[in-house]
């Protein structure tokens, strides 16, 4: 599943699914560009890292709900490495309340990042995604899209919106021979569940049939499938990646 001069740009690469993914692109001789907002010290570490294996990586920071500043970044990203033939969504954020305490406000930085940032990275790289030999749109969407998660209302509907965002990239992108894919991970091991109480993870464990959280090479290898060759047939999918847990 050689990536050989690949152009990949992942975003929110600086840490946990993100940095996983970069890195296994990156190993799998991608040129990665690691997407980052402000975790300048942690998106270096991820290309050093991609640098000193079979890959080239470049930094690559931009808010991605900032249009402009997106533009901006896959210019920087063109120029040095050639056009984006793989784009990989995961940033994200989340700001969890229960509904009935929940602003408007939290309601819009949520949508913003998670379905507005998709928004503008895909547009800015979709006449790439389209025109290259093999163009490929990886959405990291989450099983809170499927399931909902109590406090999460606006996280859920940002992840659930990905699924129809991917089924119909997939069939716009279908005549050049690109594909549109949506990986929903289970519960994760990344700083986003290291903050959630331990009495709160054992009853999620519960639910779990394989009896553990996922580790980030759980996701970062079912991505790499699909930016290779090998998913050539695969299109318009959403993969659960969560241990068995029903929705």
């Amino acid at each position: 599943m050689t990536l050989a001069e690949r152009t990949c740009l992942v975003t929110g690469a600086s840490r946990g699914i993100g940095r996983a993914i970069a890195e296994e692109l990156g190993a799998h001789g991608a040129d990665v560009a690691v997407n980052y907002r402000s975790s300048s010290d942690e998106a270096r570490a991820v290309k050093e890292r991609i640098d000193d294996g079979d890959g080239r990586a470049m930094l690559a920071q931009a808010d991605v709900s900032n249009r402009a500043a997106v533009g901006s970044m896959c210019e920087a990203i063109t120029d040095e490495f050639g056009p984006i033939e793989v784009l990989v969504n995961n940033a994200g954020i989340t700001v969890d309340k229960k509904f009935e305490n929940m602003t408007r406000e939290d309601w819009e930085r949520v949508i913003d990042v998670n379905l507005g940032g998709v928004f503008n990275c895909t547009k800015t790289c979709f006449d790439d995604i389209r025109s290259a030999e093999e163009g490929r749109l990886i959405n990291i969407s989450s099983v809170v899209g499927q399931q909902g998660n109590y406090g999460q209302a606006n996280y859920a509907t940002t992840k659930s919106g990905l699924f129809g965002f991917t089924r119909t990239l997939a069939l716009e992108l279908a005549s050049e021979g690109s594909t549109a894919n949506c990986v929903a991970p289970g519960f994760v091991e990344t700083d986003m569940l290291s903050d959630v109480p331990d009495r709160v993870k054992e009853h999620i464990l519960k639910r779990i049939p394989l009896d553990r959280f996922a580790t980030v090479d759980d996701i970062s290898g079912i991505v790499r499938f699909l930016a290779s060759h090998d998913s050539s047939y695969m299109t318009g999918q959403v993969l659960g990646v969560n241990g068995g847990m029903e929705w």
